[in-house]
This record gives structure tokens, sequence and C-alpha cells, in this order.
């Protein structure tokens, strides 16, 4: 047994950590609001009042759960260096709740002859509804998540969390730093040397922080010189009367119940992005396990399903999920203190409303540098920890969110007129196909790479069969813009582009990739049992002596750090 060790559960390394997790928190909040906003004209005071206090208090319950989880591991295993996992909002399915839930339930509801507000809280009933559903689904899965991390190799796993960083975590937050580039270039230059090259700053500062106010500093004087354009507040808008918010209080009401017949048509799209969530908890656990910390793959799920149920009830319209950058925050120095302050904070800026003033007095580019760093952090280790030959497999995963990133784009000229045709409009459609599900996606690709890689054929026809079935109802490849899920029997009318890439025709491709790869894998064991006893094993590093196998330290991923 390893000796007893004070665990230090609160370090210098916690502000640090911190300020990365807490304005990452802020990010995707200010994201959120904004392209409800701008995108669907929702009105900015009711998503202020009514979303951000139920979705901070999900954040809370998760974030103090997790530092909860921790400090028990640390002494479980004795070990002074425990990271807790970070908790945070889920990028993909804020996209998707604002894009395919909240803003066309907005706009139908305005259609249909309802006011501008009774449209915005029927619109927030429909998306507390979606988020209690996915929280039930999660804390369904949580069971099983164990057993699913076992039978998926770390190369698919970690796969698809460097498909989100890269795509979504880091080049989303690009685009907008261009917005204001004299900002956003020089807080990124901050979080890049300070955080990535990890040079040290003059007193210590963290360097979150010191992004943050350098690039807070410049907005103020250029803007108030005039050689910055200056970022004009909403029209009417006065934050300070968003403080002490108590519209979402009605949740308590339950009246939001009465929503559900609304909802249903929007589980299929919804449920996806609840799945997708499921497995990035499991691949932020492996990703921890492979940084040192080995978490319980049941418990980090069954959290995340309770923050997210947490969030829904209380009107909270994004869901809350294990934060994919824990080895950014061990990075940092960061422990336990680090969720334990980050609950406070945003449980304080959302339900005092402060987040109001935050969000109208902070410039955005000065705040998403800290994204960057994360997606780069995560898309390094997630080569890091897997085995170099299955490199190929993780660069695979990262196609069908690169997919999910044009789809976001396009769908914004979509919305703003644009009407693509021919060509054009089928390109597009491949694009969609891809990007539907993509999280999962990834990991069926680079689950299946792998076990090409490591000549486990039947393994690799396994992995084309589940892509073959979830195909057939619509969980990865929808046909559908919104990215629904349906029953093959009643799938109903399919896009013109569909045609010869409907689903049926998309399951065959995979079913016939599974009759391949079982046939093959068949001949390739026959050519291994009536080999030489004298020549290498099939996948054995080439000039292996005589029947050499894989490597196990290969096969599993380097050994997790010495305490």
């Amino acid at each position: 047994m390893p000796p007893s060790t004070h665990y230090r559960w609160a370090t210098r390394g916690d502000t640090n950590a911190f300020f990365g997790l807490s304005l990452d928190n802020l990010a995707d909040l200010t994201l959120a609001v904004s392209l409800l906003v701008t995108v669907f004209n929702y009105p900015l005071e009711f998503a202020l009042s009514h979303f951000v206090p139920g979705t901070a208090l999900g954040v809370i319950v998760g974030d103090l759960l997790f530092t909860w989880m921790a400090i028990r591991l640390a002494k479980q295993t004795r070990r002074s260096n425990i990271t807790a996992m970070p908790l945070g909002l889920d990028t993909p399915s804020t996209f998707g709740m604002v894009f395919f839930v909240i803003g066309p339930a907005y706009l139908e509801a305005t259609g249909n002859g309802l006011s501008e507000t009774d449209a915005a809280r029927q619109a927030w009933h429909i998306g507390m509804c979606c988020i209690v559903a996915s929280g039930i689904f999660k804390l369904c899965c949580a069971p099983v998540a164990s057993k699913v991390r076992q039978l998926i190799p770390r190369a698919a796993l970690l796969g698809s969390l460097a498909a989100i960083a890269l795509a979504l975590i880091s080049f989303l937050p690009f685009v907008e730093l261009f917005s204001q580039p004299v900002i956003g270039l020089v807080s990124l230059g901050i979080v890049l040397a300070s955080l990535t090259a990890k040079v040290p700053l003059p007193w210590r500062v963290p360097g979150a922080l010191a992004a943050l106010i350098v690039g807070g500093s410049i907005a103020a004087v250029g803007q108030s010189l005039a050689w910055l354009p200056s970022s004009e507040p909403h029209a009417g808008f006065d934050p300070l009367s968003a403080l002490w918010p108590t519209g979402w209080l009605d949740v308590f009401q339950f009246t939001w119940i009465t929503a559900w017949p609304l909802t249903f048509k929007y589980l299929p799209i919804v449920i996806p992005f609840a799945l997708g969530t499921v497995i990035g908890g499991i691949d932020c656990t492996e990703s921890a396990a492979a940084a040192g910390d080995e978490y319980d793959t049941r418990g980090v799920i069954a959290i995340e399903g309770l923050a997210t149920l947490v969030a829904g009830i209380c009107g909270g319209v994004i869901q809350s999920t294990p934060y994919i950058g824990h080895p950014a925050y061990k990075a940092m120095g960061g422990r336990a203190a680090y969720t334990l302050a980050t609950a406070l904070f945003i449980g304080l800026a959302g339900l005092t409303g402060s987040f109001a003033l935050l969000y109208e007095l902070i410039p955005a580019p000065a705040i998403l540098p800290i994204l960057i760093f994360i997606g780069l952090e995560i898309s390094a280790q997630s080569f890091e920890a897997t085995p170099k030959r299955h490199y190929p497999a993780v660069a695979i995963a990262c196609v069908p969110a690169l997919a999910a990133l044009v789809v976001i784009q396009t769908n914004k000229l979509v919305a703003a007129g644009a009407a693509p045709e021919g060509q054009l409009a089928s390109e597009l459609y491949s694009l969609r196909l891809l990007a539907s599900g993509f999280i999962i996606t990834s990991l069926l690709w680079a689950g299946m790479t792998a076990a090409l890689i490591d000549r486990k054929l039947i393994q690799a026809a396994a992995w084309c069969i589940s892509a073959a079935t979830l195909t057939l109802f619509g969980i990865i490849h929808s046909p559908f813009a919104d990215g629904r899920m349906f029953f093959p029997w009643a799938i109903g009318d399919l896009p013109p582009e569909s045609n010869g890439r409907s689903p049926f025709e998309l399951m065959t491709a995979y079913l016939l990739l599974t009759i391949t790869f079982v046939g093959w894998g068949v001949w390739l064991a026959r050519q291994q049992n009536h080999s030489s006893p004298y020549a290498p094993a099939i996948g054995a590093p080439p000039g292996a002596p005589p029947n050499a196998e894989v490597p196990a330290a290969e096969s599993e991923g380097p050994a997790p750090p010495a305490n």
C-alpha cells in the first residue's frame, strides 16, 4: 500500500484552474444568450432572468459533487495530486438547443400568434422539458458506463474528444477573436505563453486572469479613445435591472410540465446530444485516467445526469457535462478548490443576476482564448495518451466534427436567406450526413480504424454493424436538417438529396463492410494458423522475433504517471 499522503485540496494552481473553468462557463453562457438574441431575436431580458439561474444551479450541483469526489478519491488512493473532474456547459448541445429547439420553438410560437413574452415562455418550457429528459436519460445510462469504457479502445474515446476540441472548442472562438483582433490576439498570446508554454508571469499572476485584464484594458482604452469600435450595449437594456432575477422561480409552479406534448417532437434531436455527452463523459473519465486520476465512470455519469436534471427542473436549457479539459486543469496545478470556487462564482453570477453585468461589460475576445487553450490541451493529450500506431484512428475521428463545424456556419447562411441549389445543395447534404451525431460517428470510426490497425478484423466488423444499426434509426447520419432520430418503418418523406444515400443505403454500406471484414478476418486467421511457427505474429511490429505479439503497453496506451 502506498504511504499515506496528506491531500492538499487547495493549491496555487487552483487559481489558474478556477479562472480557466469559470471563464469557460461564462463563455458558454454568453454564447448561448448571444445566439438566441442575435439569430432569433429572443428577448434578452427573459433569457437572462429565466435561463441563466437554472443553468447556474446545474453547474453548482455538478462542481460541488465533483469536488467531493476528488477528495474521496485522494483519501482512497492516498495521493496528494488528485485533480477534480471539471463540470461545464456542453458546447455542442448548446448549439443544438439554440438552433434546433429553443430558437425554432420561439419562432413557431410567435408565428402562431403568441406575444413575444408568451412565445419566449413557451420556448423556455420546451427547453426545460428537453433538459429534464436528457438528465433522466443520462441517469439511466450511468450503471453501464464502466462496461462501455472497458469495451471501447482509448483511441476511440480520446479521438472523439480531439475532434470536439479542434473543431468546436478551438475553432469557433478563433472566429469570434477576429471580430476584435487587437483584443483577441493579445489575450490569446498571453494565454498561449502562460498556460501552454508555461512562461511565468510577474508576481505569479494567473495566465487566464492576466489575459482578461489586459484584453479588457485594451478594450476600455481603445474604445474610449475611439481607435477601437465600441461594442454597443443592447438598446434599451439596463444590466442593473437584471439583478436578483425572480422570473425563474416560476418553475416551482410546475406549469412547464404542460409543455411536454410540445416537447416530444424535439426529443429525437435532443437525445442524441444527451447520448453524445454520455460518451463524452466516458471520454473524460478515460482522459482523466490517462492523466493519472482514475475516477469511477458510473459515478461521473450519474453526477452529470443529476446536474443536468437539476438544471432542467430549475429552468436551465443547457446540459451540464464533465468538462473535457481535465488534463489542462491538472497541468495548471489544479486540485479540488477550483471546482468549489467555480460552483460558488457561477452560482453567484447566475442567481444574483450579476451575469448580466459581465455579459455587457466583458469583451468576448478577452474571455474566449481560454477555450482555445483548453481545446489545444485536449487535442495534445489525446495523441499523447494513445499508442502511436493508433494516431490514424484519432485523426479520422476529427472528420465528422469538421463537417459539424461547416454545418454550423452554413446553417447561419441558410437562416439569413441563402438557398443553395444543385451541386452545392448536394454537397451540403453530404456534410449534414457526416455531421449528424458526429460525436458517436467519431467514436465508431476511430474504434473501427484502431481495430483494423491491430488486425482485429472481427472487432472492426462489430464496429461496422453498430454503425449500421445506429444509421437505421438516425442516431448517426440522419437525413434531416434538424438531425432528428426516427423509426425506420415510420421515417416519412426524405429530402430529394437523399437519393442513393438514404439511411437504408448507408446501412447497406456498413453491412457490406461488416461482411467484408468478417470474411477477411476468417481468411487472415487461417493464414496465421498455417504460417510458419518461426514467423512473427500478425500485428507484431516489423522485425519482431518469432511469435512476438503486439506490446501490451502499446495496446493500452502509456501508463498513468507515478505518484
